[in-house]
């Protein structure tokens, strides 16, 4: 990586007099400047985050990385950046928001080049390539999300598995015994998400046990496939008195397509969603919900990672914290008709 002094060779002028070509902060002859521009430009340099950086060792400013993907649902994903971006701003600290494809590539460039003191990751896959590179960054690093290998870092998420269990208890303690559970797209499963995976087999496990019949379907990301999907389902399985969605776009279109075909909840059909309060009162979704907690996630990721970078938790052993699940009854439940 090209340092100010290989700069300063390459234009032929002193490491200070580069300095000063590159802040303005002093008066540099155009020429020069041209020279160290030229050699910036050749090189590749990239300055880290300025003088505060050179003096302090601190830019004062958090990494994010994250991936706004078309098989995910956008207003879902908000809600975890906003929790960053809030504790990050009491704390005193900015947001440099990353969203390369390439995250891998991204995170290291902002680490090399010490651009940020610290780096929470959202979209979390299994066996995300963005691990090996933040271990090695002499910054440390916070997730929102669990991975297969949680070695050398703190990370926060909900306990996905515990959710898809209380989910299905909620409704064979109703008496329920079909219902049919709607996850994300299966490309997202495939992609690496292990939460919908840890939900999923967690709520197939216990629908075993309580004896509840329940239907596997990965769902859309996407209107009108959403709603297409949602109607197929309710022409597929007439039996199933319960509906457990774990994909965000679903519940936000469900109550459009019951009104359409004339349903309520509970009085037809008892559902239960997987989304936070915030959520449910952005659209107004009147169902019963375990609460995903995305802003209370990214602050305790925010905070976790600056007691890192301030010192006293430097040396401390790391965490990996699964919130309880807790389940928010907005009547959408009941028991089946007979």
């Amino acid at each position: 990586m090209a340092t100010i002094g290989d700069v300063a060779k390459a234009a032929g002028v002193s490491r200070s007099t580069a300095s000063y070509a590159l802040s303005g902060k002093r008066s540099i002859s155009p020429e020069v400047v041209r020279k160290v521009m030229a050699a910036v430009e050749s090189l590749g340099y990239a300055p880290n985050a300025g003088a505060r950086a050179l003096a302090t060792s601190q830019t004062m400013v958090i990494g994010l990385l994250v991936q706004f993907l078309q098989d995910e649902f956008a207003p879902a994903m908000l809600q975890y950046m906003l929790g960053v971006s809030d504790v990050a701003r009491e704390l005193g600290y900015d947001i440099l928001m990353v969203t390369e494809p390439d995250g891998a590539k991204a995170l290291k460039r902002i680490t090399d080049q010490r651009m940020v003191d610290g780096v929470v990751l959202l979209n979390v896959a299994d066996d995300d390539d963005r691990l090996p590179v933040l271990r090695a960054a002499q910054q440390p690093g916070a997730l929102v999300g669990l991975p297969l290998d949680c070695t050398g870092l703190d990370v926060f998420d909900l306990d996905f598995a515990e959710a898809g269990r209380m989910m299905v208890d909620h409704l064979a303690g109703l008496g329920h015994r079909e219902a049919v559970l709607v996850l994300q797209p299966e490309h997202v499963l495939q992609r690496g998400a292990g939460y919908v995976r840890r939900l999923r087999d967690a709520a197939v496990a216990e629908a075993a046990l309580r004896g509840l019949a329940l239907h596997i379907e990965y769902g859309e990301a996407q209107q009108p496939a959403v709603g297409a999907h949602l109607v197929d389902l309710l022409d597929r399985y007439p039996q199933a008195t319960g509906l457990l969605l774990h994909n965000e776009a679903a519940a936000a279109a469900l109550p459009s397509v019951l009104h359409a075909r004339g349903l309520q909840a509970p009085r037809d059909l008892s559902v239960v969603g997987r989304y936070s309060d915030e959520f449910a009162r952005t659209f107004s979704l009147p169902y019963s919900s375990i609460e995903s907690a995305p802003d209370r996630l990214g602050r305790l990721a925010v905070r976790q990672l600056v007691r890192r970078i301030e010192g006293p938790a430097l040396q401390e052993p790391y965490v990996a914290r699964l919130l309880q699940p807790e389940l928010v009854d907005r009547g959408s439940t009941a028991a089946p008709l007979a």
